[in-house]
């Protein structure tokens, strides 16, 4: 086996041409990115009612699940957030090996 070859760059990047219909997988893509922070706001809502009533009421038990989900519901969207970000960060780093 020759050595050369083996660290070697094949020489294959990301295109925008590659595949037909990526503008639509970007929209959909997109669109889901949407759902997911109504969905967050949603929760966090919930959450907020939820600890609020369940903290005036002495029940601390669902009190404590009100607080995780308001934790949950603002890390989903920080996540959601940054996917571009985080991708893009991940993406350089691969690319950078």
């Amino acid at each position: 086996m020759d050595l050369a070859l083996v660290g070697t760059d094949p020489g294959i990047s990301p295109n925008e041409d590659g595949l037909p219909g990526l503008p639509v997988i970007r929209s959909i893509v997109g669109a889901l990115l949407t759902w997911g922070l109504v969905a967050c706001v949603a929760g966090l809502v919930i959450s907020v009612i939820v600890w609020a009533l369940a903290h005036q009421q002495g029940n601390y038990q669902y009190a404590q699940g009100g607080k995780s989900g308001v934790v949950v519901s603002a890390g989903g969207a920080l996540l959601i957030g940054a996917a571009n970000a985080i991708v893009g960060f991940f993406a350089g780093l691969g690319a950078g090996v």
